[in-house]
């Protein structure tokens, strides 16, 4: 038997309100503007207690979040994959597609989101807070990329760092050109200005 974790019909359910919560969270932020929507407005729109959103998301700014919640883990499983040959920097860009994706399957979708975290202090906030439980996880990745005799602790850190800002400053240029310039040409030039 496998030692991978099964998922159960619970999970798959749970997963499926929290997808429907945030979805529906998602639109009266962008109808309203997220400092205009209560905890209960949400719940009233999705058609549950305000007990029951909350058991699914802590606070209103999760709600948006959520969208986001995988893609350390994800960044750091695909940065373990890319070959040992390759160096850090260009391991870690390739990396970064893995989270890009949506923005290019959905653009509409990815650019309402990016305005909506870049446009609102509390949830910028939030996710640059997100983002610093994906940095151990890159330094980690790192780490086990080179080895033993791999790069020193601080230059996989800086390096992890340098990364993030990089996806940062792609989507922010990217939104701020409301879609119109090609995401993977930013995060490409955000990582080439990073090489001597």
């Amino acid at each position: 038997m496998s030692g991978a974790p099964r998922t159960n019909t619970r999970d798959i359910a749970r997963a499926a309100v929290r997808a429907e919560l945030a979805e529906v969270a998602f639109g009266l932020f962008r109808r309203k503007g997220f400092d205009n929507v209560t905890v209960n407005d949400l719940a009233a729109a999705a058609g549950v207690s305000r007990s029951t959103f909350l058991r699914y998301f802590g606070t209103k700014e999760d709600a948006v979040l959520s969208a986001f919640d995988t893609h350390g883990e994800r960044i750091a499983e695909a940065l373990r994959v890319r070959p040992a040959a390759e160096g850090d920097l260009r391991a870690l860009r390739a990396a970064m597609d893995v989270v890009v994706g949506p923005y290019r399957q959905d653009p509409e979708g990815a650019l309402a989101l990016a305005r909506l975290v870049r446009e609102t202090p509390a949830l910028c906030a939030r996710q640059l807070e997100r983002q610093r439980t994906w940095h151990p996880l890159l330094e980690q990745a790192l780490a086990e990329r080179a080895g033993p005799s791999g790069a020193s602790a601080l230059a996989r850190s800086v390096k992890a760092a340098a990364a993030l800002d990089c996806l940062n400053i792609a989507v922010d240029h990217w939104t701020a050109s409301d879609g119109v310039l090609d995401l993977i040409a930013l995060l490409d030039g955000a990582f080439a200005a990073l090489s001597p």
